[in-house]
């Protein structure tokens, strides 16, 4: 009887094992799908998934991978409990994307708490990789020192000195509104003035009378989403281009400009680092997301399949201890030069900011277009040393000596 006993639970540990190997790798690619960033991120970040996962093989430590999605709702409290279970009861080995700097952050404490690594996307505060970075975060796409050093320098250049900024109210519009504004004044630039509105505005009317009423040379909409396309609608509808006022979109993506259509959004200039149509690499990528999605990928789209293929060739390298000692993944994605269809020998600070070239477009005129898709045109090129924070100056921890 002890022999049958000693054999069944030798069989019951053996097909524990059989289980353990046989595991999904799980990838939870965490976004607003229902709201004002559902376009700009939603269903399009976890095709740019699947399609990192597909092109690295499937697998990966002899696991099939599989990735698991979810609605943060724009809420860091909703964010931070699918992260914490996702994490303590789900098995997920990674997060992805998360924008909504709010819910980042609140994510970011998770990821760190638990020791997950966590690849950031959609969310663009620089705060993410200053005083809140952690050693398992990569800011992958962009961030609003970039955003502001792209777009600031170019505008102010041009003549555009005095500004006036409409500031969406939460972490991600006071950081793009503050690095801004360091880059408009260091250029010789003047901020006259700003007006803060309230997460998912429709009616911007009451902040672009303030706006036309300080006389700016530039309005900086430091917004996203909906909010920046009902706003630059509106000030259409006011006529702010019509009386001389440059619109400078301060987060914008090609899905925006795409919704607004050329006759309202040509002439607007911003700042990204991906384009669709740049490289034959990019187009044929985007083609393939397309296929999918049935519209071409933006940046944080384009972000999230580079982070996540960057990744998953760092667990392949750390071998088995990935698994259990998730700090050596970021370690070796840092030690790695980024290479894909439009990262060329990227690198990974020490503070987990991705470093790349931004370049400053400008949105076509209708009679300049080709066709539906062909929206941009490139004026100049931002090179990657100019659009991060130097480390020098860095409010991170983990660059402190």
């Amino acid at each position: 009887m002890k022999q049958t006993l000693v054999a069944a639970a030798a069989l019951l540990l053996l097909h524990g094992v059989a289980q353990a190997d046989t595991q999904t790798f799980k990838i939870g690619v965490l976004n607003d799908q229902s709201s004002l960033y559902s376009d700009l991120t939603g269903s399009g970040s976890v095709t740019a998934a699947k399609m990192a996962v597909e092109d690295f093989g499937g697998k990966v430590l002899d696991r099939p991978i599989e990735i698991v999605t979810a609605d943060h709702q724009n809420k860091a409290d909703v964010g931070s409990a699918i992260a914490r279970r996702w994490i303590d009861v789900d098995g997920v080995q990674v997060i992805v994307d998360v924008p909504a700097s709010s819910v980042a952050f609140a994510v970011q404490e998770i990821a760190r708490e638990t020791k997950t690594p966590f690849l950031i996307s959609g969310a663009a505060s620089s705060d993410l990789t200053g005083k809140a970075c952690s050693p398992y975060s990569v800011h992958w796409t962009y961030d609003t020192y970039a955003l502001a050093a792209g777009t600031a320098r170019g505008v102010v250049r041009t003549g555009g000195k005095d500004w006036f900024f409409i500031t969406q109210d939460n972490a991600f519009g006071q950081s793009l509104q503050r690095d801004i504004s360091k880059f408009v004044e260091e250029a010789g630039g003047k901020v006259l003035g700003s007006v803060s509105h309230p997460l998912n505005t429709s009616d911007f009317s009451s902040y672009l009378l303030q706006a036309q009423a300080a006389k700016p040379q530039v309005v900086a909409l430091a917004t996203a989403g909906s909010d920046f396309t009902n706003a630059l609608k509106q000030s259409s509808e006011f006529g702010l281009v019509d009386n001389g006022i440059k619109i400078v979109g301060t987060s914008v993506t090609i899905n925006d400009v795409h919704s607004l259509g050329l006759d309202t959004a040509k002439g607007v200039q911003f700042a990204a680092p991906f384009y669709w149509d740049q490289t034959p690499e990019t187009r044929e990528w985007s083609e393939r997301f397309k296929a999918v999605e049935g519209k071409m990928p933006n940046h944080i789209h384009a972000g999230v399949y580079g982070a996540v293929k960057h990744y998953l060739e760092a667990v392949q390298a750390v071998g088995p201890k990935a698994l259990e000692d998730r700090v050596t993944i970021v370690e070796k994605m840092k030690e790695t030069p980024i290479n894909d269809f439009f990262t060329k020998d990227g690198k990974i600070r020490a503070d987990g900011k991705v470093l790349r070239p931004f370049y400053l477009f400008e949105v076509k005129a209708p009679d300049e277009s080709r066709g539906e898709w062909d929206l941009l045109k490139e004026l100049e090129v931002i090179p990657a040393e100019d659009t991060a924070v130097p480390l020098a100056d860095s409010a991170c921890p983990m660059v402190k000596s």
